[in-house]
């Protein structure tokens, strides 16, 4: 979906298809066939932006064999689909049935992480519309934090720094500019967006930015504007935002509201846990920790990094942070000038959802995903930005 910004720029809208995983070229285009198309046509629309994962095996076809791309890229003009921007964060086996840890791997200190997402971006150079000249990918921040020491520091500054002038040949190349974003989630070395400022000053390319995702935003309690402004300050361009929202219990000391959160906690994702509390923000790797015992202090909310749909809070006593989606895509949009002009609703977690939630069959999951889109699009139809055709 496509919107006219007040200072005339377009801003692009699309959905991500990490929620439909698959591993292979072959299981990309039946996701066009299977999930995209229809949620385009629920929403009546000729032209439908997705944010395309694409798993190693189905980026490695597409990079090592043209004909590969040609076909998708038909395959998508074909099915009224865009892609400007690709999520590049999980490597592969995102559809197994415990992610949990292993989503971080390879991380950036891993040489696969830089080929891997160059790969992606010599893709997605190839798929961009005919009409657009920019396009971003999204991808881990850095790694887990666990075992990162000086030396895998070092290894992964060189592979940005890599990767920027690997870019800059792209664009020599191909007359395409592709941008990356660093994406902070919680737990990770780069958790909010003022520990990614000192690793992309260090990096120091202008095609190396951040993706800010609203759900790991929230989840790390960070405010929206001190967030945005901090950026700005440190000059680290906004590449893309992740459009999503996590899971808060006001009240988290209360047996009803602790019975509510133990059905978000599942097996598949890790759903780190936080409460900001007077000396600071206390952490748990995932929500079956916080509610094992005392270990979360629960005087204080807690927000959980679980992917909720964004029209659909749940029911009491837990909500989303939908709030927080809103006062920073005003930020990013609302102004003089768009500060980033690709958005993509993430909501990965449909499946993993308390059964009662969840979509059963296709036709329900278009449904939600079309239900979310239209959230979004009457979020930045109320801001001013103008839909277009």
């Amino acid at each position: 979906m496509r919107f006219r910004h007040p200072d005339g720029s377009t801003v692009h809208l699309a959905y991500c298809t990490n929620v439909h995983p698959a591993e292979t070229l072959e299981g990309v285009l039946a996701q066009l066939r299977d999930h995209c198309e229809p949620v385009r046509r629920r929403l009546g629309r000729d032209r439908l932006g997705i944010g395309l994962w694409l798993a190693r095996d189905a980026a490695r076809a597409l990079v090592t064999d043209p004909s590969a791309l040609r076909r998708l890229r038909t395959e998508l003009d074909t099915r009224g689909l865009e892609v400007v921007t690709l999520n590049g964060f999980p490597y592969e086996g995102f559809g197994a049935r415990e992610v949990k840890y292993r989503v971080y791997k390879p991380d950036w200190a891993d040489p696969e992480r830089l080929e891997h997402t160059t790969a992606l971006a010599r893709v997605l150079a190839g798929l961009l519309p005919d009409d657009v000249t920019e396009g971003t990918v999204s991808t881990l921040p850095l790694a887990w934090r666990t075992a990162y020491d000086d030396a895998r520091a070092e290894r992964s500054r060189s592979a940005l720094r890599a990767l920027g002038g690997r870019l800059d040949a792209l664009e020599e190349l191909t007359g395409r500019s592709i941008r990356i974003g660093l994406e902070p989630e919680p737990g990770c070395v780069v958790e909010t967006t003022a520990d990614a400022v000192v690793p992309l000053t260090d990096v120091g390319h202008a095609r190396v930015g951040l993706c800010l995702d609203t759900c790991h935003l929230a989840t790390s309690f960070e405010d929206p504007h001190t967030a945005l402004d901090g950026l700005a300050a440190a000059g680290v361009p906004v590449v893309k935002a992740q459009l999503s929202a996590a899971l808060h219990a006001e009240e988290p000391h209360l047996p009803d509201v602790r019975e509510a959160l133990a059905a978000f906690d599942e097996p598949r994702f890790l759903h780190q846990t936080r409460t900001l509390t007077s000396s600071g923000l206390r952490a748990t790797d995932d929500l079956g920790e916080a509610l094992a015992g005392d270990v979360l202090p629960d005087a204080s909310p807690w927000r959980a990094h679980f992917h909720v749909p964004l029209h659909a809070a749940p029911a009491a006593p837990l909500t989303s942070t939908l709030s927080v989606l809103s006062d920073t895509l005003t930020r990013l949009v609302g102004g003089p000038r768009p500060l980033t002009r690709h958005l993509e609703v993430e909501t990965y977690t449909w499946q993993a959802l308390p059964p009662e939630l969840r979509p059963r069959g296709r036709a329900q999951l278009a449904d939600g995903i079309a239900a979310e889109l239209t959230l979004a699009r009457d979020l930045l139809t109320d801001l001013g930005l103008k839909e277009l055709p």
